[in-house]
């Protein structure tokens, strides 16, 4: 199924439903258990739990929806499939000939460097310039949605803590990311994480090492890969990453970006206010964003 988060029109709340066929959202928000006042974490990323019986009822409602449940998609404004994960951790340089582009050599084990979670937008956002030259760049990722808490796990146990798959950008300030010398401002200006459309959950992606991966800039094509060209496949990224850090359910891992990106071209592209880029991944839809 593909899970979103949404908005009906003319309403702040924040609901979650399943994209269904010929354009409409079916709505699951009222199958939510009520939180329990006696946790100090109330645990909106619960949902995103693949223990939590909160999915085989989105699951079932699918099959029942009727016309109580279904919404056309033209009367909701689609928001980050995870609207504030705990987490989003990031890898570095892992497809070969990005890592070339870059000048660099491939890296022996995943670099992993982090966003902050309130850096996450949904599609047809818009994505803030940050001040001064930031020289603002682009990147197409396929984005990893945590499904279970993973601490410490055998590679072979890795997928089994996957909830599913989204569209995701890690843009990049590259003055800021260069000048620094480190990567944390560079990568974490306000917006520079959109994600979406949806969650396309684990049994609908077959095989997430194995799927094209574009970019277009102002409806120009300038990434166009595969994630056969990942360096360290998803069971690796987790098990590498769970090592260190427990990954919980709504955490996002991105996966790396292809070459092709702006700060590589001869000469460069930085991005300026009005340029719009989609990420297209197979299966995973369009996420859509435009810089401000």
């Amino acid at each position: 199924m593909k899970i979103v988060h949404f908005r009906l029109d003319g309403d702040e709340t924040v609901r979650i439903g399943v994209l269904g066929t010929d354009g409409v959202v079916i709505d699951g928000t009222d199958l939510l258990d009520a939180p329990d006042p006696r946790r100090i974490d109330l645990g909106v990323n619960d949902r995103f739990d693949l223990e939590n019986p909160f999915l085989d009822r989105l699951r079932d409602r699918i099959t029942a929806a009727g016309a109580i449940n279904s919404i056309s998609i033209e009367d909701v404004t689609l928001l980050a499939p995870v609207p504030g994960p705990g987490k989003v951790i990031c890898i570095g340089l892992n497809y070969a000939d990005h890592a070339a582009e870059s000048g660099m050599e491939p890296p022996a084990s995943p670099l992993a460097f982090s966003k902050f979670s309130s850096n996450v937008i949904g599609p047809d956002a818009t994505v803030p310039m940050p001040l001064g030259e930031s020289d603002t760049d682009y990147e197409a990722e396929l984005a990893v949605v945590i499904g279970r808490r993973a601490w410490r796990i055998d590679e072979a146990d890795a997928m089994s803590h996957v909830l599913g798959h989204a569209c995701a950008k890690d843009l990049s300030a590259r003055a800021f990311q260069f000048a620094d010398g480190q990567w944390q401002r560079g990568k974490s200006c306000e917006g520079f994480c959109p994600v979406g459309p949806f969650i396309a959950t684990a049994e609908e992606v077959p095989d997430p090492h194995d799927l094209g991966i574009r970019l277009r800039l102002n409806g120009e094509t300038v990434q166009d890969s595969s994630t056969r060209q990942l360096i360290f496949g998803i069971p690796e990224l987790i098990t590498h990453l769970a090592a260190f850090v427990a990954l919980e359910p709504g955490d996002l891992i991105l996966t790396g970006t292809p070459p092709g990106v702006g700060f590589a071209k001869d000469p460069p592209i930085h991005l300026a206010s009005g340029d719009r880029m989609e990420v297209e991944i197979d299966g995973l839809g369009v996420l859509e964003n435009t810089m401000a």
